[in-house]
């Protein structure tokens, strides 16, 4: 089963150099369940079209589904109910809340889907237990390790059970053992709990991790 089909998308910026054709009238499927990484240098395309098909931006032109539902046209508020509910988000730089605990960053997903405090704590420990980092729950993210913020950027993204998880060069703070590790980490979720990743990434090691690797060249699929 397709987790997500794309038609001919294509995104143009207006800059004041010129137009930017950032990528240009791309065509795949990925299936439920796999491991994809989109390869390919700077200003490749590569984060616009992870961007695109997580729904933060608008493509020109062409068009997405998710499970056969058409996103490209849809209002910001039900693009905002599809992120909420399928969509894990894993960045370079961590993205957490310097001033929350490991626990309440992880936690603040579900306040958005206004699960009960009670609930949310459960839910959290849970996550945070399967990326070994329970016993941190209640520190900041300047008490830990590079490593470990990335894992509870990870256990972030998981908790609300998301069908995938864009993650936009995951290893890219770390040195190569906490990358491996990072890898593992996403490998497993993959494979254990069938959890659809979707990664951009310069790495040729972490590349090898995908199952289905797409390679992008000044905005076009040069390798799928």
């Amino acid at each position: 089963m397709n987790i997500i089909t794309i038609n001919k998308l294509s995104k143009v910026y207006c800059h004041k150099d010129g137009i930017v054709n950032a990528i240009k009238e791309i065509e795949f499927s990925i299936e439920k369940g796999s491991f994809v990484t989109i390869t390919g240098s700077s200003g490749s395309g590569k984060t616009t079209l992870l961007l695109t098909l997580a729904g933060l931006i608008r493509p020109t032109s062409g068009s997405f589904s998710f499970f056969e539902k058409d996103l490209s046209n849809v209002s910001d508020s039900e693009l905002a109910k599809f992120r909420r509910k399928n969509v894990g988000f894993i960045m370079q730089s961590f993205a957490l809340i310097p001033y929350l605990t490991a626990i309440q960053n992880v936690m603040l997903p579900l306040s958005l889907n206004n699960v009960s405090k009670i609930k949310q704590n459960e839910i959290a420990e849970e996550v945070l237990n399967n990326v070994d980092l329970l016993n941190r729950k209640n520190h900041y993210p300047r008490e830990l390790s590079a490593g470990q913020q990335q894992r509870v950027a990870i256990a972030r993204a998981l908790v609300n059970s998301p069908s995938v998880i864009f993650a936009d060069e995951p290893t890219g703070n770390l040195d190569p053992t906490l990358s491996l590790e990072i890898l593992d980490f996403l490998n497993k979720i993959n494979k254990e709990k069938g959890v659809t990743i979707i990664m951009v990434t310069h790495s040729p090691i972490a590349a090898e991790y995908g199952n289905v690797k797409i390679k992008l060249l000044d905005g076009e699929l040069v390798k799928s």
